[in-house]
């Protein structure tokens, strides 16, 4: 629903899929080494919407607001897709697969630094002009509410942030390179993982997916059966089955 329908008809070459594959699975495992982070709900490589792939991660619980440790997190884990391609295919061969983590990460970094008072340098005050730039051309025209000096530092703790994040993230992968490999790998040959598969592929476990598919297969059709003969005084169509939770 939040990335669109599947987009199987969509052909990837062999070094794509690779290359999509490792960038998840640095997503994936920078997750792993971030307490404060949300699980893992699903790791795919299946096309969806304008992403190539995606890693899902669910909160366990509400939450009605967020740490700054979760939004360091959320930093670092964003990060790790673009650090994986580079420390496995090198820096000459990265693509634009990161442009949204960017994206995401400028603009979180920008709202802890202006917004929310999370840094040290400029302190619990707001920058941020609270007129939203709705027309075109209206950020050309309307005034600055910080100084010349105010801005530069803001553009500095943002890029601090980001660049703490990419060290962050570096340090996690090298450290963790078998597991970076053992999930791309499995992502290339499943294609999409849930967060319990991921739990034991980094336990070195091997997935059945037969013996999982019969069941559920069997489950379903216990489900969704409908009974070739009825019992004197039964209604037909009185039987309801219960909703099933989505995979």
């Amino acid at each position: 629903v939040m990335m669109g329908s599947e987009r199987r008809s969509m052909v990837m070459s062999e070094d794509e899929k690779k290359l999509t594959a490792y960038h998840e699975a640095g997503h994936a495992v920078a997750t792993l080494h971030s307490p404060a982070s949300d699980p893992i709900h699903k790791a795919t490589i299946i096309p969806r919407g304008r992403a190539l792939g995606m890693v899902m991660r669910l909160p366990e619980k509400d939450q009605l607001s967020m740490r700054k440790d979760q939004m360091k997190a959320h930093l670092l884990i964003a990060t790790g897709g673009r650090i994986a391609e580079e420390i496995i295919f090198g820096k000459d061969k990265i693509t634009n697969g990161a442009a949204s983590d960017i994206q995401m990460v400028t603009n979180l970094s920008r709202k802890m630094i202006t917004e929310w008072g999370m840094s040290e340098k400029l302190g619990r005050l707001r920058y941020n002009n609270d007129s939203e730039e709705v027309f075109l051309g209206h950020s050309v025209a309307q005034k600055k509410n910080v100084s010349e000096s105010t801005a530069q530092i803001i553009d500095e703790e943002v890029k601090r942030f980001v660049n703490e994040a990419n060290e962050a993230a570096r340090k996690i992968l090298e450290g963790d390179i078998d597991n970076l490999h053992r999930l791309a790998k499995a992502l290339l040959e499943y294609e999409t993982l849930t967060g319990e598969e991921i739990k034991l592929i980094i336990d070195g476990k091997d997935l059945n997916r037969e013996e999982d598919n019969t069941e559920e297969h069997n489950r379903g059709n216990t489900i969704s059966s409908v009974p070739k003969s009825k019992k004197k005084g039964s209604k037909a169509g009185g039987f309801k089955p219960s909703p099933q939770p989505n995979s």
